[in-house]
């Protein structure tokens, strides 16, 4: 079975390796328990994949597959227990169909014969001295499909039908099952002469255990903790010996044995970080974690991972198949109106153009032409828990949506608005695939332009909500509130609007240095402002919401800044 497909084949030959594996076997004193590609076997074979095939000796105990998870739970502590290896193992071409196993227990001489007639009878259709006694279902229709001729299969329509076998039994057949291999690992039983027969048990199962036939029946393995490898019976535990005599004596068809196992661990088994700790030169941190955007895994490299960056991009894209089919890199900062950030596609396909599931809401995105930020969506969970269902809602930075459509579904209407064009296609895109089109009113203009003109609209319902999530700029936009209301009759009722305005902070305090900031935009001292960090964006930069009431004497300015 192939670890990997050609096109999932590793960029790197043996000369790329930082750091050299050896092919003999590591020492397991210094390290940790566990699996690790640092110890086992190294078989260093031609193809790239089986640099990381491991292969580790160990012991298992071979027992009937009925006592497999019985025995599992009793000897918790004493099995191998190693992440996602299973504790019992099958045996290859030892599973035996199900029907058919009452008939191969261990019986005493004198019914062996009668047993043997009847597995005949199950194989054969009928057995010596049966006379002509009717053979079995099998057989029956495959004498009665040779006997008639094409036409005479009309009057069988169902025969082809019960003769085709089942989907789980013709799986068993092609060998699927059984053989302990899937494409993480494998099972091999590699020495089980001298240890089942020729051991003598009776000094562990008293002087009454009966010697029986090697095995009946189906069996599997249960592989037993790295500490016992190499040892026999007598070598083991108390708990082990305790735990199989008492099986002994509540069963009378128990038969197990020490064999000697080899455990592969292959390529695909090993997680992201092991891969990478291997390949990248000692001392280098590691990059572990990623932004997920659709089917787009975007990194944020370190300038000593960049010689690296296929490298880590490949193994990123193998580890994380098939959720994760392009894996990208930004190259340089966000620095235009726009927010689009500069991406270099360093694996998979060059597809940039992806679709987002966020809160049961879908997002078509293209992050080579819009902004999108998947580690808010948190954040914009909840900023849509201050909103009620009597809320109209003006968001001045809408991007494709994220906020304003999740708002139409809660609340009364929705004024969304952003200045890049590509931007508001996607966000006229999400609004009728998510059939929020009549909820919803866009805009593409200028965030003063659009502040301006929609609250000096006489069309436009009363706004009770702001969102301003544009956290490099922001805060410089919030003088377009100074003097909003000023040519509104003051004998009207008006609703002063809620702000949630986002920002940056590299200050000791960013909470203070924030306010201050929203308190000279606005040249107002006296008003109530609650902040919320939203999370920590780099090494001593915060990201912060602040929202608070506009306050009258802003909106009622006669002045404007």
């Amino acid at each position: 079975m192939a670890l990997m497909t050609s096109t999932c084949s590793l960029p790197f030959t043996c000369r790329f390796f930082p750091k050299p594996l050896s092919s003999s076997l590591f020492s397991v004193t210094s390290l940790s328990y566990g699996p690790s590609l640092y110890k086992g076997l190294n078989p260093l074979q031609n193809t790239n994949e089986e640099h990381f095939t491991r292969i580790f000796d160990i012991n298992a105990l071979r027992v009937p597959s009925q006592h497999s998870f019985s025995l599992e739970n009793k000897l918790r502590g004493h099995l191998l227990n190693w992440p996602r290896i299973r504790n019992i193992a099958r045996v290859p071409g030892d599973d035996i169909d199900d029907e058919l196993k009452e008939f191969l227990v261990n019986n005493d001489d004198d019914d062996e014969t009668l047993t043997l007639a009847v597995l005949e009878r199950r194989i054969y259709g009928k057995a010596e001295a049966d006379g002509e006694k009717k053979m079995c279902s099998v057989l029956y229709r495959d004498k009665i499909a040779k006997s008639f001729n094409s036409i005479g299969y009309v009057k069988f329509e169902n025969l082809a039908k019960i003769s085709r076998p089942k989907k789980k039994e013709k799986w068993k057949r092609e060998g699927k099952r059984g053989n302990g291999r899937s494409d993480m690992s494998n099972v091999e039983v590699v020495d089980q002469e001298g240890n089942g027969d020729d051991e003598d048990f009776s000094g562990l199962l008293g002087d009454d255990f009966r010697k029986r036939r090697k095995w009946s029946g189906s069996t599997r393995l249960l592989l037993l903790d790295e500490r016992y490898t190499n040892k026999g019976i007598e070598e083991m535990p108390e708990a082990i010996k305790a735990v199989l005599k008492e099986h002994n004596e509540e069963t009378t068809n128990l038969s197990f044995e020490i064999v000697r196992c080899k455990l592969t661990l292959f390529y695909n088994y090993w997680q992201m970080n092991e891969v990478l700790e291997v390949l990248l030169p000692q001392g280098m941190i590691v990059p572990s974690a990623f932004e997920t955007v659709g089917h787009i895994a975007h990194l944020n490299l370190r300038d000593e991972h960049l010689p690296y960056k296929k490298l880590i991009a490949k193994v990123v894209l193998d580890k994380n198949k098939p959720k994760i089919q392009t894996v990208v890199n930004k190259i340089d900062v966000i620095h235009n109106d726009y927010r689009t950030m500069q991406l270099e596609v360093l694996a998979g396909n060059h597809s940039l153009v992806t679709t987002v599931v966020e809160n049961g809401l879908y997002f078509n995105v293209d992050l080579a032409a819009v902004y999108w930020n998947s580690r808010l969506a948190t954040e914009r969970q909840r900023l849509l828990s201050c909103f009620t269902l009597n809320d109209v809602v003006c968001d001045v930075f809408a991007g494709v949506g994220p906020i304003a459509i999740a708002a139409a579904k809660k609340v009364k209407y929705v004024y969304a608005n952003d200045l890049n064009p590509n931007a508001v296609e996607y966000l006229e895109r999400n609004c009728v695939r998510n059939k929020l089109e009549m909820k919803i009113e866009i805009f593409n203009m200028d965030g003063r332009r659009f502040i301006d003109s929609i609250f000096a609209s006489e069309k436009a319902r009363p706004i009770t909500q702001v969102v301003m999530n544009l956290p490099n700029d922001a805060a410089e936009f919030l003088d377009s509130f100074r003097g909003i209301f000023r040519n509104k009759h003051t004998d009207k009722q008006f609703t002063l609007p809620r702000i949630h305005v986002y920002g940056f902070s590299k200050a000791q305090d960013p909470e203070f240095d924030f306010h201050e900031k929203i308190r000279i935009a606005l040249s107002e001292v006296a008003f109530e402002v609650q902040m919320h960090k939203v999370r920590l964006v780099a090494p001593g930069k915060w990201m912060l919401c602040a929202s608070f009431v506009l306050p009258e004497t802003v909106a009622f300015a006669k002045e404007t800044l």
